[in-house]
C-alpha cells in the first residue's frame, strides 16, 4: 500500500480477485460441462434469434394530401402506432389519422439495406419538385411511385417484392 502524496490517502493496488467458489445446488446442476471461466459459451449453446424481415412500407392519410415512409419488422402493429391504437408512432404521423397503406415493399436482407432504402425513397422524393396546383391523395401518390422509381434505378432492387395497394 503507497500514500499519494497529494492527498495523504492510502491506495490499495488492484488485483485480481479469484473467482467466487459455487455450491452446486440439485437444481443447477446440469448434463452439459460448464465452460472455464471467463470463455464464451460454446456455439452450440446459444440461441441464435431469426431476424425478422424488413420492410419499407408507404403509409397515406385518410384526411390530409400527406403520406409517410418508414421501416419496420411487423408492419399490422407499426400501422397501429401510427393511428394510435398503441403506443410507439411517430409524432410526424399523428396529424394525419387514420392512415391506410399505400404500398409495401418487402425483401430486404437486413435492417441496414432497409434503412438504406428508405432514406434514398425520402431524399428523392424531397429534392424532386411537384405540382402545387394539384392537390390531393393522388397527386402525393404519383409523386412518391416516381420517386420509388428513380430509388430503384440507383439501388439493385430486383430481390424485393414491391405491393402497391389501393385504397
Amino acid at each position: 500500500m503507497s500514500l499519494s502524496a497529494t492527498f495523504r490517502v492510502a491506495k490499495i493496488p488492484r488485483t485480481t480477485l479469484p473467482p467466487k467458489s459455487c455450491k452446486a445446488t440439485p437444481s443447477s446442476v446440469s448434463a452439459s460441462p460448464a465452460p472455464a471461466s471467463g470463455d464464451p459459451p460454446p456455439k452450440a449453446a446459444k440461441k441464435k434469434k431469426e431476424a425478422a424481415p424488413w420492410c419499407v412500407y408507404l403509409i397515406a392519410s385518410s384526411l390530409a394530401p400527406r403520406t409517410y415512409v418508414g421501416v419496420t419488422t411487423d408492419f399490422p402493429r407499426r400501422l397501429r402506432q401510427h393511428n394510435g391504437e398503441l403506443k410507439g408512432g411517430a409524432k410526424a404521423s399523428s396529424a394525419g389519422r387514420p392512415w391506410n397503406l399505400a404500398c409495401l415493399v418487402e425483401g430486404f436482407t437486413n435492417r441496414s439495406e432497409a434503412c438504406e432504402f428508405e432514406s434514398k425513397w425520402k431524399n428523392i422524393s424531397k429534392k424532386m419538385t411537384r405540382k402545387r396546383s394539384e392537390p390531393g391523395l393522388n397527386s402525393v401518390l404519383q409523386h412518391r411511385e416516381v420517386a420509388l422509381s428513380r430509388v430503384k434505378t440507383i439501388l439493385d432492387c430486383n430481390h424485393l417484392n414491391i405491393k402497391w395497394h389501393s385504397s
